[in-house]
């Protein structure tokens, strides 16, 4: 055999392996993982992320909807962005300006931490930025003290919060995310998860930092993230690493783009490396599965109230185009709030009502509707006719009434008035 008849064989070879590997990169995950809060979730079947973690998953970070996932289910060590409950309890039980006393910790090889000092004075808020930021295991250890009493205490706390999200694949064994019998999480419970702390404004905010002073240590500590996916693009937004020998690398990412926002999840990456670059590839793959579409147009007609008193309609349009991001299949829907009959004086521009769009059932954004012309004042003629339209039929009663009362005025004064002649006579 030829040479280039064994390089034909191996073309064909690759090529029917080829679609088994592009089935298996792209599988699709069951609802249930991101059906936390009850909501419906599609599976879309368009060719799926290349990723190297041996579990990932992509969801819209305002729906939960999931976008793609492989093994999204799969119960797996997630080392620290176990942190993330972590942050969760926290801030459900503790203030962000409360000064708390760091606790005694000793830390495993290799594990990052702040460096507190036993006693140090230090606010919940700047421990959030350490145990986000930095990964700090002291941080967690500290928080879960001040705020529970004790670890264990703390972790229960965690395990009910964790049933209460409806995060089935989750349980926990530390606050930290050391390895552990008992302390996993799934890609989708860890996606989930991060939905819920980036509806919090503070979380939000901590998660999207790239550097911070922590201004409540004495003297103040200057601290920089380790999550390089936010040096990767300029609309990413967070969130949390991981890492262990037994978890391998880990990593959630959240970004923005255009009003979407989308949260992805790599669990047991090869190398430090992929974590970012998976994180990075199912954020930019999701996005790709939007399109702009203009849902209103400048100028288009919505609603037109009538006028009263002078008759006709006003007819109120559009202020501004608006563009919505949507996926093949979601349905748009335009719901318009306006006045069923308007008076003068109007200006011609004048707010009237609102248009709102919404996208699956989810707000996207509003647009105000405006007088298409001037309407002037009603006149005192405009008005009378407008009010006898308006009261035919208590108005025709009353003339009925007035023409029977100078029916029978009439019959009295001419009886009065043959009287008066008979008495002449």
């Amino acid at each position: 055999m030829t040479w280039r008849r064994i390089g034909a064989l191996l073309l064909v070879l690759l090529g029917a392996l080829a679609p088994v590997a592009t089935a298996g990169g792209a599988e699709s995950s069951q609802s249930k993982g991101a059906g936390h809060g009850g909501g419906k979730h599609h599976q879309h079947q368009t060719k799926g992320p290349h990723v190297l973690a041996k579990s990932w998953a992509l969801i819209d970070g305002r729906t939960g909807e999931v976008l793609t996932s492989h093994a999204g289910e799969e119960r797996r060590l997630v080392a620290s962005t176990t942190k993330l409950m972590t942050a969760y309890v926290a801030m459900k039980d503790l203030p962000l300006a409360k000064i708390v006393k760091a606790q005694p910790y000793e830390y495993e090889y290799g594990e990052s931490v702040m460096g507190l000092r036993a006693g140090q004075k230090i606010s919940v808020e700047d421990l959030l930025y350490g145990l986000i930021l930095l990964s700090a295991g002291d941080a967690a250890h500290t928080l879960a003290i001040d705020s529970a009493g004790s670890v264990k205490k703390f972790v229960a706390e965690m395990n009910r919060y964790a049933a209460a999200l409806g995060l089935t694949n989750t349980h926990y064994a530390n606050p930290v995310g050391l390895d552990q019998r008992g302390n996993y999480s799934s890609a989708l419970d860890l996606a989930a998860l991060t939905m819920e702390l980036e509806k919090i404004p503070a979380f939000a905010k901590i998660a999207d930092t790239r550097e911070k002073t922590l201004k409540s240590l004495h003297p103040p500590r200057k601290i920089k993230t380790i999550n390089e996916l936010l040096e990767m693009a300029p609309w990413v937004t967070g969130v949390k690493t991981g890492h262990t020998w037994k978890a391998g690398y880990v990593l959630v990412g959240s970004g923005e783009k255009r009003g979407i926002h989308l949260i992805s999840v790599a669990i047991d990456a090869p190398t430090d490396e992929t974590r970012f670059s998976d994180n990075l590839e199912l954020l930019e793959w999701g996005f790709r599965q939007y399109h702009r579409r203009k849902a209103l147009h400048k100028g288009e007609e919505l609603a037109s109230p009538a006028i009263r008193y002078s008759g006709g309609e006003l007819p109120l349009l559009v202020a501004h185009p608006l563009k919505v991001a949507l996926r093949d299949g979601q349905k748009v829907e335009v719901d318009v709030e306006a006045p069923r009959e308007v008076t003068g004086p109007i200006r011609r521009g004048a707010r009237l009502g609102t248009a709102t769009v919404s996208v699956d059932g989810l707000r996207a954004g509003s647009v105000p509707l405006l007088a298409s012309r001037r309407i002037p004042a009603a006149s005192a003629f405009d008005k009378a006719r407008g009010f006898i339209g308006e009261h035919p039929l208590p108005l025709a009663i009353a003339a009925c009434a007035i023409l029977v009362v100078a029916m029978l005025l009439g019959r009295s004064v001419r009886r009065i008035r043959r009287g008066k002649r008979v008495k002449k006579k």
